[in-house]
């Protein structure tokens, strides 16, 4: 147990899914997982532990930012053992080539400022994917035949941006979408030698307005879910 997760020890998986939302955490693990079981529910930040395939795996909501998620893989990491953390969730596309409903794997994640900051000081650190996950989710993505992109995005430590002359310039230097957990996720898996992917479903575009409905966001999302546990075990 530690100060934010009240998992017992043995009860987190090696392989852990990070939605930002508890309650998509919840769904995910009903949905894909066999024998489910909740572990934690500290704070309300919902963890569950289950089987996909015969592997044991860990779906745990990380909360919104990087920040937040930093506490959650922080204590993944260091207190349960977790080697493989792969963060699943929304983001919006930045890119006229990138659609709604698309999927995009992040090869790298550029960001403005995230809990790590201060230990590189002047270094402009450089977060990336692991590439063996990364390859194994292309190749997962492929085979389902869904649109996906690989690419760079951003991680940004804001939710109501007001930087319209910073958004101009990521687009220009082909950013495929924004979120906000993707950056720091990297940089403590290299901190500590672990694995990190992250795969986003787009849920809203920056340039157009568009926006996924509610009432059709879950089969995107099982497709990202789906694409994530295989790349996990391949």
């Amino acid at each position: 147990m530690t100060i934010h997760i009240g998992a017992a020890p043995g009860e987190i998986a090696e392989t852990v899914l990070m939605p930002g939302d508890p309650y998509r955490a919840k769904w995910a693990a009903e949905t894909f997982l066999q024998d489910a079981k909740l572990v934690n529910e500290v704070r309300g930040m919902l963890g569950y532990t289950g089987t996909w395939n015969g592997h044991r795996v860990t779906i745990q909501g990380s909360g919104m930012g990087m920040p937040s998620l930093s506490i959650y893989a922080n204590e993944l990491i260091r207190d349960y053992g977790a080697k493989t953390l792969i963060r699943i969730g929304s983001c919006g596309g930045m890119q006229d080539k990138v659609k709604v409903r698309d999927l995009i794997l992040a090869m790298t994640a550029s960001t403005v400022n995230s809990p790590s900051s201060g230990i590189f000081r002047e270094l402009n650190y450089a977060p990336c994917a692991d590439w063996g996950l990364l390859q194994a989710a292309a190749q997962a993505a492929s085979k389902r035949g869904s649109a996906t992109h690989i690419g760079g995005i951003y991680s940004s430590d804001v939710f109501y941006d007001e930087r319209p002359d910073l958004n101009e310039q990521m687009v220009r230097h082909g950013i495929l979408g924004v979120e906000m957990e993707a950056a720091e996720l990297y940089t403590l898996a290299a901190r500590h030698g672990c694995r990190a992917l992250a795969v986003l479903t787009v849920s809203d575009h920056l340039g157009t307005g568009e926006a996924l409905p509610s009432d059709q966001r879950e089969r995107s999302f099982g497709d990202m879910v789906e694409i994530a546990l295989e790349a996990a075990f391949s």
